[in-house]
């Protein structure tokens, strides 16, 4: 077996072997053969990236087997490997193996851990095959493989109500997009007579000019299919419209959060725009629309993440604005920026969920902010881990000296949009800038309300029921859990009534530490690589890459520059005024601004529309069908009715079998007068 098919096909042997073994094979024997399968596939993903960046790799294509031939319709199973396919397997393999080394500590006292672990190794196959696709119907199979998965594990507890309902809301919006993607695939297969992604992009420019009819109208050719597909790219991706499931996929345990929400999954949309992107290139109204509904997500996210108070969602709300700024960059034709931003991303976004993750195991499960606080002198570790997290995603740096990741990668997105010139490129500027400064300050808000301030822990449920665990079913597992803390002598005097928050194990801070390490240099290290003036000489083609764009990109005037930077420090100042100077002041703002703040609150009442004008309608239709059309008319005129038939039929032809002599002469007598009555009549 070459590497390729080695880093595609280990994933899903472990996930077969966990999962058919389950509890019979027990839990430490499947975690190892997941988790090693991973560090194996990544271990063989970094070379192969690494090839690239030097730039003496070429794209490869390893065929597995052929597939489908039917008519004009053809095509076999291929890894593609390529610079886009590269980055790809890099942040999958990475952060997937991260992720199941972190659940060995997450995850311990879970009894279905087999479970756990399989699901994990399928998503990162069904994400692996995406990304090595060489047709889009190998790259629909990874997108509806990473669904499935994403589904199963987002319902993981599935004896609790809403973790079902959240997978299937997910797997429901999901399906939305998947109609667009697969009716953009048809119209690709009826428009290019293949479905081979080189073939497809190399006669991209033949549809300039060209028409289809949709709907009964006649559009643009390309326009069509590539909004067709950008819906799919929208659901997938959490795009405003179809952005609903990702908050509510939170229910999830907090690793899978990490590896969908944050690195893999969701960005999958971002990659199959990049990877079509000459595609896109043939229709401006096409990436119109990309930049519109980039921008306005990002703005829509990151207003919504401000009044959150569940650790887990600000994230999840963080990393759907932060789509919106990956998915605008496409729509002005910085690919090369998108793909920087999803790398950066994933390494700062997985370390801020495990970073979460931590901070919940330490505090009972408790995910709400408004009961955690003073954290810092406890669980100091991961408190650094988040401090590099939040730096990364609020992009703290200084120009030519050194940045954090998302310094890089989140400033060429707005000084390509704004070098873009367009007025839409110039409107994504804006609210970009303005995204940029709702993220530092829900980020530093997280941090502050999180790590610093008095410690608010006894007011939660969660932790009483673990003190009076602790102190009523044998104190001895309390002590060894917390033994260390008692050694300080502090605990008693915060009031929280012998409560003492633990640092997480190990095998949970190695890969929080390894990820520490991308998000502070992973921008330094690659920017001149993904944004090198030049000619693109990294991509190979794996993308369209706009020098003049580059170009522009690092001509605009100064304060365009300086715009990030200073909206970041005005972010961090509102924060540090209203949660540690100031404690009083959000309570204040509520007070004043109501309205608004349960508008964003209620995340702008999408679900509440939705409920409004799809599920209450769909009900309502539902109910009429059961109770009108199923039983008052099928069932009644149908099976019932028949049987009703049959029934009073039988009952009176029972009466005429009375078993008396004179009844039956009766009616012989009524017969016969019957019948010659018939003979005369005629």
């Amino acid at each position: 077996m070459s590497s390729i098919q080695t880093i595609v096909f280990a994933p899903l042997a472990a996930a077969i072997i966990a999962g058919l073994g389950n509890k019979k094979i027990g839990a430490v024997p499947a975690k190892l053969v997941t988790t090693g399968a991973l560090f194996l596939s990544c271990a063989l993903s970094w070379p192969i990236f690494l090839s690239f960046l030097g730039g003496h790799a070429q794209e490869s294509i390893t065929p597995v087997l052929d597939w489908v031939k039917s008519g004009d319709l053809d095509f076999s199973w291929t890894l593609r490997v390529d610079t886009l396919t590269a980055i790809m397997l890099v942040v999958i393999t990475s952060v997937s193996a991260l992720v199941h080394l972190y659940s060995w500590g997450y995850m311990s006292e879970e009894p279905d851990q087999p479970r756990f672990f399989a699901y994990l190794s399928l998503f990162t196959f069904a994400m692996l095959m995406l990304v090595t696709a060489n047709n889009l119907v190998q790259m629909f199979f990874g997108w509806e493989g990473v669904g499935l998965a994403s589904y199963l594990l987002i319902g993981f507890w599935f004896r609790k109500p809403s973790a079902t309902k959240a997978a299937m809301k997910a797997f429901v919006v999901n399906r939305v997009g998947d109609l667009g993607f697969m009716m953009g695939m048809f119209g690709i297969f009826l428009v290019f007579k293949t479905v081979s992604i080189p073939q497809i992009l190399h006669d991209a420019p033949t549809l300039a000019g060209s028409t289809i009819g949709f709907l009964g109208f006649r559009f643009e050719t390309a326009t069509v299919i590539c909004l067709l597909l950008f819906v799919g790219a929208m659901g997938k991706s959490a795009q405003l419209g179809l952005h609903t499931w990702l908050p509510d996929a939170m229910e999830g345990p907090t690793p899978v959060s990490a590896l969908i929400h944050a690195a893999t999954m969701v960005t999958a949309g971002v990659f199959m725009v990049c990877r079509l992107s000459p595609l896109f290139e043939m229709s401006e109204t096409a990436l119109h629309v990309v930049t519109f509904i980039g921008a306005i997500t990002c703005f829509f996210a990151a207003t919504v993440g401000t009044t959150q108070t569940d650790i887990k969602r600000v994230i999840a709300y963080s990393t759907c604005s932060q789509l919106g700024y990956m998915f605008f960059a496409a729509g002005v034709g910085a690919y090369g920026a998108a793909m920087f931003h999803l790398f950066t991303h994933a390494f700062f976004k997985a370390l801020l969920f495990l970073g979460a993750g931590s901070v919940i195991h330490a505090m009972h499960h408790e995910q709400d902010m408004r009961y955690y606080g003073g954290l810092w002198k406890k669980i100091p570790l991961t408190f650094g881990a988040m401090m590099a997290g939040t730096l990364a995603i609020t992009g703290v740096g200084i120009d030519d000296v050194f940045g954090f990741a998302g310094f890089y990668s989140k400033d060429a997105i707005l000084e390509a949009a704004y070098a873009h010139g367009t007025e839409l490129g110039h409107f994504a500027f804006a609210m970009g800038i303005f995204a940029a400064l709702l993220t530092s300050f829900y980020s530093w808000r997280l941090i502050f309300l999180t790590f610093f301030g008095k410690a608010r822990w006894e007011q939660s449920e969660h932790i009483q029921h673990a003190v009076h665990d602790a102190h009523g079913h044998g104190d001895h597992a309390h002590d060894h859990h917390h033994g260390h803390d008692h050694a300080h002598g502090h605990g008693e005097s915060d009031g929280t009534a012998g409560y003492h928050p633990h640092e997480s194990p190990l095998n949970m801070l190695v890969p929080l530490a390894v990820l520490t390490v991308g998000a502070v240099f992973g921008g330094f290290a690659f920017a001149q690589y993904f944004l090198s003036e030049g000619t693109g000489e990294f991509w190979k083609g794996a993308l369209v890459f706009d020098e003049s764009l580059i170009h522009a990109a690092h001509h605009v005037p100064e304060w365009v520059k300086l715009a990030p930077a200073g909206v970041m420090l005005t972010g961090f100042a509102i924060a540090i005024f209203a949660y540690i100077l100031n404690p009083g002041f959000p309570a204040a703002f509520v007070a004043q601004f109501g309205f608004l703040y349960r508008f964003l609150l209620n995340k702008w009442y999408f679900d509440e529309l939705y409920d409004l004008i799809f599920v209450r309608p769909a009900m309502a239709l539902g109910r009429v069908f059961w109770k009108v059309v199923d039983i008052g008319i099928i069932d009644r005129f149908g099976p019932n009715g028949a049987a009703w038939v049959v029934a009073r039929a039988s009952r009176g032809a029972a009466r005429l079998q009375s078993g008396y002599l004179y009844s039956y002469a009766l009616v012989m007598l009524v017969g016969l007068v019957g019948a010659i009555s018939w003979v005369i009549a005629r």
